[in-house]
C-alpha cells in the first residue's frame, strides 16, 4: 500500500492574515482567506474528507493518515475560526471539520447574496456626484459599485459605464457633461477617467489664479434652425443722454456721431458691402471627436450708425457641412481649441448667416 503524504507543515512564508469577517465583505474575506491557507498548505482540507479507518484496523500506515489528516484539519479548521468576528466564532465553532465550517459559510453568505444584488443596483442608480467632493474621489467610488456588480454576475457593456457616469456628474460640471454627450465618436471608461481628471486639474489651477475656465464661457452655435430665435439686444439706449466723445465717420469732427451730422451724407458703399458682411470665411475642422468647427478671419460692419452686438466669440462652432457655400480642402493646417487641444484643418469655406435682427 502506498504511503499517504501527512506532512501540513511548510517552511514556505505565510501570508498576511486578514482580518476578521463581521458579516459582511465575505467573498473579499474569503479570497484573502483562501490564500492565506495556501501558504500554510492547508487549503486541501476544506474539500477533502475524513479518511475512513474502522476500530479493528491494524494498518499502521492507515492509523498515521488519519492521524495527520486530523491535526492538519485541526489547524484548518481553526485557522478559520480565527478570522470571524466574537459573535461568527460563537456560531460556527461547534463545526466538527474545516470542510462543514467552510461550506456553512459559503451556504450563509451565497443565499443572502442573491438579495445584496438588488442592494448593489440600488446603490449604483441611487449614486450621484456632488460639487463638495473631488470629482476623482468619487468616480473611483463609482468603479467600486460597478466592480460589485460585476462581481455578482451583472455584466454592463463599457458604453453604459461611460454614460451612467457622466450622467452623475456634479451639477457645476453642467457645461463639460453636455460637451461629453455631444461626442460622437465612442468612448472607453479609461478615456473618460483620463478626460475627467485632466479638467479637474485644470479647474484647480484656474481656480488658483482667479480665472475662468474656458469651456464654461461658451461659444457661439450656428445650428440649422438658428434663425428661429431672435435674440434680444436691451443696451440700445443704453448710455443715453452721454456726450459722444468719438470722431464722427461723415466729416472727421469729433463729438458727434455720423447720424447726427450737418454734412451732406457721403454715398454709401456699393451693395457688395452688405454681401460681405453676411459671409464668415469660415475653417472645417474634422477631429476624431468634433464634427464640425468654422474660425471668423474676417466681418465687415455694413451701416456703422447702428448699434451692432460684439459677442467677442473667436470661434463658431457648426455641426453641419451642409451649410457651407463654398468649400476648398487644406491639407497641413492646424486649429487650437480653447480647451488647449489642436484639431486638424480639412478645408476652409464661406457660411452664409441670415441675420434676424435686420442689420
Amino acid at each position: 500500500m502506498a504511503s499517504v503524504n501527512a506532512t501540513v507543515a511548510s517552511n514556505t512564508v505565510h501570508g498576511e492574515k486578514p482580518e476578521k469577517l463581521n458579516d459582511t465583505d465575505f467573498k473579499r474575506w474569503q479570497q484573502k482567506m483562501l490564500f492565506y491557507l495556501i501558504t500554510l498548505n492547508l487549503v486541501r482540507f476544506l474539500r477533502e474528507d475524513a479518511p475512513t479507518v474502522t476500530e479493528n484496523d491494524t494498518d499502521k500506515d492507515k492509523r498515521a493518515a488519519f492521524e495527520a489528516w486530523g491535526h492538519g484539519d485541526f489547524l484548518c479548521r481553526n485557522y478559520v475560526l480565527n478570522g470571524l468576528d466574537n459573535s461568527l466564532y460563537n456560531v460556527y465553532s461547534p463545526m466538527t471539520t474545516a470542510k462543514l465550517l467552510w461550506e456553512s459559510l459559503e451556504k450563509k453568505y451565497k443565499t443572502e447574496g442573491a438579495g445584496l444584488k438588488k442592494f448593489i443596483v440600488g446603490k449604483f442608480l441611487d449614486y450621484k456626484m456632488v460639487d463638495s467632493k473631488s470629482v476623482m474621489s468619487q468616480v473611483q467610488e463609482m468603479q467600486l459599485i460597478l466592480h460589485d456588480l460585476h462581481a455578482e454576475g451583472m455584466e454592463m457593456s463599457e458604453s453604459f459605464q461611460v454614460a451612467a457616469v457622466i450622467e452623475k456628474l456634479p451639477p457645476l460640471w453642467k457645461d463639460f457633461k453636455n460637451y461629453l454627450k455631444h461626442k460622437h465618436k465612442e468612448m472607453r471608461l479609461e478615456d473618460l477617467i483620463i478626460k475627467l481628471r485632466i479638467e479637474e486639474d485644470n479647474r484647480k489651477q484656474s481656480e488658483s489664479k482667479g480665472t475662468k475656465r474656458p469651456i464654461e464661457d461658451g461659444s457661439n452655435l450656428v445650428e440649422p434652425n438658428a434663425s428661429k430665435g431672435k435674440r434680444k439686444f436691451k443696451g440700445k439706449d443704453k448710455g443715453k443722454g452721454k456726450k459722444f466723445k468719438g470722431t464722427c465717420y461723415n466729416c472727421g469732427k469729433p463729438n458727434h456721431m455720423a447720424k447726427d451730422c450737418r454734412r451732406p451724407k457721403k454715398a454709401k458703399k456699393e451693395q457688395q458691402g452688405k454681401d460681405v458682411a453676411n459671409h464668415l470665411t469660415t475653417s472645417n475642422v474634422v477631429d476624431m471627436e468634433m464634427d464640425l468647427a468654422a474660425v471668423t478671419f474676417e466681418a465687415n460692419m455694413v451701416d456703422p450708425r447702428q448699434w451692432w452686438v460684439d459677442t467677442g466669440a473667436t470661434r463658431h462652432i457648426c455641426f453641419e457641412k451642409a451649410m457651407f457655400s463654398t468649400y476648398v480642402p487644406v491639407t497641413g493646417r492646424k486649429l487650437f481649441m480653447g480647451n488647449s487641444a489642436s484639431s486638424d484643418v480639412a478645408g476652409i469655406g464661406k457660411v452664409v448667416l441670415k441675420m434676424t435682427s435686420r442689420k
